[in-house]
């Protein structure tokens, strides 16, 4: 129960990429943080695979001080999720705050939209690799990538490293 006291939230939207959502929301658990899972308004959201995560608070109705990270899946749930302004605002804020901020595969789609990539070393799936050089950071292809509290990975068979990783920052 390292991270017990420790509050986690994890976005969700449609089409998220199940393993990137359900391995850190497990774990993170397993290690005694409380998760919230949130949404952009929806009550539950679709995998890839149709697989179902019901939403705990709205991404509305929530502010950076309540959180010590937030993790955001791949999938093609991050496009959708950039399209929600308090989305994107709440990963910036928490960047702004020192946050841990997580994320992994297409996820770092939201990072770009955040604005919080100029000068970071940051990795994620190989095909938007220009999306994250052209938001000003620096691509690596790695299994896991920290720079400071910003934590990013490529693919699902990297969820082990990530969310190694991802613990050891919020015992920091």
């Amino acid at each position: 129960m390292s991270l017990k006291g420790k509050k986690v939230a994890i976005l969700a939207e449609e089409q998220y990429e199940d393993l990137e959502l359900w391995y850190p929301l497990l774990r993170l658990k397993e290690e005694g943080a409380e998760i919230t899972v949130v949404g952009a308004g929806a009550k539950s959201y679709a995998s890839k695979h149709g697989y179902t995560v019901k939403t705990d608070r709205n991404a509305q109705d929530i502010h950076e001080p309540e959180f010590d990270a937030v993790i955001i899946p791949g999938g093609y749930a991050p496009d959708h999720m950039r399209r929600h302004e308090a989305m994107v605002n709440f990963v910036r804020a928490c960047h702004e705050e020192g946050k841990v901020v997580a994320a992994i595969c297409h996820a770092g789609w939201m990072l770009a939209s955040a604005g919080i990539l100029k000068g970071k070393k940051v990795t994620g799936f190989f095909a938007i690799r220009d999306d994250l050089v052209n938001a000003g950071a620096e691509y690596l292809d790695e299994e896991v990538v920290r720079d400071g509290k910003l934590i990013t990975s490529r693919v699902p068979s990297d969820l082990p490293a990530f969310c190694r990783t991802i613990i050891e920052a919020l015992k920091d």
